[in-house]
């Protein structure tokens, strides 16, 4: 712990929970750990089943594998601090220790959002330009679109702990919440904060809005390419293959864009309410879409009852 001639700079903070419901958080703490196991189980049993499944070696299953990947460090960055919050009332978390929280969950998010986008932009050249498919999205074209996504979301969220690091922190270690939200850790400094306001607000609007909007594109150009085919069943199959993307867009965004609007313009929405969808925002995707995916895609869902059913898969075949 640094001081100077007046104030002692904190070298902790304290992770409250949920404000106004303490007294049910070891119930809370339930859920908590029933989505952090199901997470867990579904998003690898996805990474084996495409591993194993050589009909699933193909640009959008990949693009789901290192989504998959990305749920499991999601929940693992966040949950299990929960989870000590809730069950341990174990509320400190070291300064660097919550920095770094911070970091790698909006990095995470950061990069499901664009993971997102590349599986949009994997079912438009599928649907539109079938015949480009395999030239367009190579093996190589798929890792360089992962490896962009991850140096796009290091790189914008790297600023957000180096701007906190220079802030002075005097009085104020108290916050509202189950884990480190920039905007909750910024807001605790004994200094103007217009510059890390500004840089976190147009970080998360840039994103969405660059990300929703190239999702929405590329589902336009796909309605346009599906409403031109002359068959009914081709509309239909064309469609299909798009349910189990426009379910996890549906499941990510929705409580992000809640989560969002409700911290900054939210002002009668009680602290509870947005701590609570804060934290679904971060829980229930990574738990959802494993189930998404291996309900709506046939591959996965025959392989994976292969695995665990096989005496079911021999008595179809």
């Amino acid at each position: 712990m640094a001081d100077n001639s007046t104030y002692h700079y904190i070298s902790s903070f304290f992770l409250v929970g949920i404000p106004g419901l303490q007294d049910f958080h070891c119930w809370i703490g339930i859920p908590v750990c029933l989505l952090l196991v199901l997470a867990l189980l579904g998003n690898s049993i996805i990474i084996v089943t495409i591993k194993l499944e050589p009909s699933l070696h193909q640009p959008m299953y990949f693009f789901l594998c290192m989504l998959a990947m990305m749920d499991i460090s999601l929940v693992l960055s966040v949950a299990p601090k929960m989870l000590a919050i809730f069950w341990l009332e174990a509320h400190g978390i070291e300064f660097n220790t919550c920095l770094a929280q911070m970091y790698f969950i909006h990095t995470f998010c950061i990069i499901e959002s664009a993971l997102l986008v590349a599986m949009a932009f994997d079912r438009y050249v599928a649907i539109c330009i079938p015949l480009r498919y395999t030239t367009i999205l190579t093996t190589t074209m798929v890792i360089k679109m992962g490896l962009g996504s991850m140096t796009r979301a290091t790189l914008m969220v790297l600023p957000c702990p180096l701007l906190i690091k220079r802030l002075p922190y005097y009085t104020k270690n108290v916050i509202n919440h189950t884990y480190c939200e920039h905007m909750s850790v910024v807001k605790l400094a004994s200094a103007n904060t217009l510059i890390n306001r500004a840089y976190g607000i147009s970080v998360a609007l840039s994103v969405m809005v660059l990300d929703l909007g190239l999702i929405a594109t590329s589902y336009i150009k796909i309605l346009q390419a599906v409403f031109q085919l002359s068959s009914q069943n081709a509309r239909s199959k064309a469609l299909g293959t798009c349910a189990a993307h426009v379910c996890t867009i549906l499941v990510s965004y929705t409580p992000a864009l809640f989560s969002f609007l409700t911290h900054r313009i939210g002002k009668k929405v009680p602290p509870s309410v947005h701590i609570i969808f804060a934290s679904l925002y971060l829980l229930v995707p990574p738990t959802v879409n494993p189930l998404v995916y291996g309900v709506k895609t046939k591959q996965i869902r025959d392989r994976v009852i292969g695995l665990f059913f096989p005496s079911k898969k021999i008595f179809e075949n």
